[in-house]
């Protein structure tokens, strides 16, 4: 049986907008991003840099986990610019997210940035959130109640034990996604962005295949995609994988949609490094376009918010956080608690 929670009232949540903006956490970090952005742009150059000195070595193929690494860098550089931290400019932020995704990752920045926005907007709601394995939950209060009990285990083992295999396969979904996007558009941009896209490939595929043998060029690509997408989605999986599912008519306020569907990931600076700062996930989604570097500052404030309107504020390990992933994906449909 479906489970109906109404509403809460969280008057104090403009408040909470007003106090973040006065401690001035909304403002752009123009000097942080410098850094970053050359930092990452330069190891990542360096990456390639080693491939060519490597030449046609197997030695390469361990490079390519590197370059796998950096590309999920590159990746957390245009999710900021997607949602507008990086500079005050729209236009500023669309160019370094094309030159980002689809110059140097290969991913259509113009298709990614809708489907997120729809993401951020109902996080977690069936129907309505584009990130949302449909797989993880039921279709309808009636699989509740249906499901076979021998079925319902097989499913359960089988989400399970494909959960991170499928993971190696989310940049290729990525990649197919964006360019089948593009070539159904018919417009400019979508034209420039496939442009840009087929000049990704055409570097990248020059590159592997002018320094390495084909057996070698292939293992080089698969591992680096591979790493690629594992890095990707072990970044993003903690963050709403596990927590409340909503169904499509229910309604609530922005405030409470956002958080009770978000977790935390504790952690210190490393941890925020190797996430991307999408450890402060409950900041980033009551915030989208809050610079990263400042979530740790927001997060007392935030915190307080949180509590005192009675929310809760989940927060876990990495560990713990796929600790709970996975006790979700064990779970039946029969247990399973779908929130009208």
């Amino acid at each position: 049986m479906q489970t109906v929670i109404s509403d809460i009232a969280l008057t104090d949540f403009r408040e909470l907008a007003i106090r973040v903006r006065d401690a001035g956490l909304l403002r752009r970090r123009p000097g942080y991003y410098g850094v970053k952005i050359s930092l990452t742009l330069a190891a990542f150059a360096a990456g390639w840099g080693a491939v060519f000195l490597v030449g046609d070595s197997w030695t390469a193929v361990a490079i390519a986990i590197f370059v796998g690494i950096m590309f999920t860098q590159l990746g957390f550089v245009g999710h900021d610019a997607g949602h507008q931290q990086v500079f005050r400019s729209r236009i500023a932020n669309s160019l370094l997210g094309m030159g980002v995704g689809n110059v140097l990752i290969g991913i259509s920045y113009g298709w990614w940035v809708p489907k997120h926005n729809a993401h951020h907007a109902f996080p977690n709601h069936v129907g309505r959130d584009p990130d949302l394995d449909a797989a993880l939950v039921p279709r309808d209060g009636a699989d509740l109640e249906a499901a076979p009990s021998r079925r319902s285990r097989s499913a359960a083992c089988w989400r399970v034990w494909s959960f991170f295999p499928l993971m190696l396969l989310r940049s290729t979904g990525l990649h197919f996604l964006g360019v089948r996007k593009l070539l159904l558009d018919h417009d400019r941009a979508a034209a420039v962005e496939g442009l840009l896209i087929a000049a990704h490939v055409a570097v990248y595929l020059t590159i592997v295949l002018s320094v390495l043998a084909p057996l070698k060029a292939l293992a080089f690509i698969v591992v680096q995609q591979a790493v690629f997408s594992l890095y990707l989605g072990c970044s993003f999986a903690p963050n709403h994988k596990g927590m409340p599912v909503f169904s499509a008519q229910a309604t609530m306020s922005f405030a409470r949609r956002q958080v009770i569907s978000s977790r935390n990931v504790r952690g210190g600076w490393l941890t925020c490094f190797l996430l991307g700062g999408l450890n402060y996930q409950i900041e980033h989604h009551l915030f989208p376009s809050m610079p990263s570097p400042n979530f740790a500052r927001a997060q007392s404030l935030v915190r307080s918010f949180c509590m005192e309107s009675g929310l809760g504020y989940c927060e876990d390990s990495f560990v713990g956080s796929f600790r709970e992933t996975l006790h979700h994906l064990r779970s039946t449909p029969t247990s399973a608690a779908l929130v009208a």
